[in-house]
């Protein structure tokens, strides 16, 4: 069939067929095949920009004070299907008893918890695309505690050479006019080892209120036992991250963070900004069967986790927190005891006796 026949018959041909198209096209091509000639990679995402320092090698996210016991039962690998029971005593923000349940396939991501205080949270993940993934995370308090509700929702796509993300906290038109913060980002490699990206957020608290902006400016370079990583915030705050494999079980980290009190429009006027700044080294150290993280900050904070596998199924783990500055120091003790069907732990041992990973979905985290 000619271009005159298909022109006629479709009376919006002539948007696409037609001299400056063309040129679009063969440019939007062109373009396409010069970045595939660099061969860029993903570079991530700007949440996760400084992973290797933050949620790797330093251990905000690992510590706790007090006692606790994590018992948690497989009941399937593919797909995934295992319940939790969470037991804490003495421990700071966690409640004494946690129940929770995953589900997990390549699309779908399910998870839920239910609290001794009667807080239910859920996480529902999905794979629409290869790379496009929505999330939804609903936290309902209980009536004891009322204003703590919370809802998120987030959409992420990742292409070959770039990430783009939009999020909302508590998005809400019940008020008259649109309420929450949204946040959105982009990534993009510019070249095998560096990716420079912005982040924008605009939030409204209430319908009373003006809305807020600010912009933050991410740049990363990744070498090959190395990465760097700086963020420059609207507000006047700096923070830059270095990590480096220094051997094959051992990596360290710095993070060094400034803020610049009264960078707003109004700061001149009230007579200079206030400068605050902390820096924070750790390391990690990977044993056979153990994984050893140590952090110290520039206000005097040291704090440790050690983390020993005494059996194939069980884990038991150390927290040690002191703080010089405040003259306070936390300890906490924590026990995981992992537990599957006798089918599905043979499964698990002939995969490690092979040297291979356990057949499990890739989920949309």
């Amino acid at each position: 069939m000619s271009s005159a026949t298909m022109s006629e018959s479709n009376p919006l041909a002539f948007l696409t067929e037609n001299p400056v198209s063309a040129a679009l096209q063969s440019l939007n091509a062109s373009f396409r095949e010069r970045r595939q000639a660099l061969g860029l990679k993903n570079p991530g995402t700007v949440e996760n920009v400084s992973r290797e320092v933050l949620k790797d090698v330093f251990l905000n996210n690992h510590t706790f004070s007090g006692m606790r016991a994590d018992l948690m039962k497989s009941f399937s690998m593919n797909p995934v299907f295992q319940i939790s029971h969470a037991f804490t005593m003495g421990a700071q923000g966690l409640p004494p008893y946690t129940f929770a349940a995953v589900y997990g396939t390549d699309k779908t991501f399910m998870q839920a918890s239910l609290d001794n205080d009667g807080q239910i949270s859920g996480r529902f993940n999905y794979r629409w695309a290869p790379g496009l993934i929505s999330k939804t995370n609903v936290q309902l308090a209980p009536s004891s505690a009322p204003g703590q509700s919370v809802f998120t929702t987030d959409l992420d796509y990742t292409g070959d050479d770039f990430s783009a993300s939009i999020k909302g906290f508590n998005p809400s038109v019940l008020d008259g006019a649109l309420t929450g913060i949204f946040i959105g980002s982009y990534l993009q490699a510019v070249t095998p080892n560096l990716s420079l990206g912005l982040e924008s957020v605009w939030q409204r608290p209430a319908a009373m209120h003006g809305p807020e902006t600010a912009l933050s400016y991410v740049a990363r370079y990744q070498s090959d036992d190395w990465v760097a990583s700086l963020q420059l915030q609207g507000q006047g705050a700096l923070q830059t991250t270095f990590y480096k494999r220094v051997a094959e079980r051992v990596e360290v980290g710095v993070d060094c963070q400034l803020a610049f009190g009264g960078m707003t429009r109004g700061g001149a006027m009230m007579g200079g900004g206030r400068r605050d700044g902390s820096t924070t080294i750790g390391a990690k150290y990977d044993f056979r069967n153990s994984t050893f993280r140590a952090q110290v900050d520039s206000n005097g904070k040291l704090s440790c986790l050690l983390e020993k596998r005494v059996a194939p199924a069980v884990t038991l783990t150390f927290s040690g927190d002191m703080d010089h500055s405040k003259n306070a120091a936390k300890l906490g003790l924590g026990v995981s005891v992992e537990a599957a069907p006798e089918d599905l732990m043979e499964m698990q041992e002939r995969a490690a006796a092979a040297g291979e990973a356990p057949n499990t979905p890739s989920m949309p985290f």
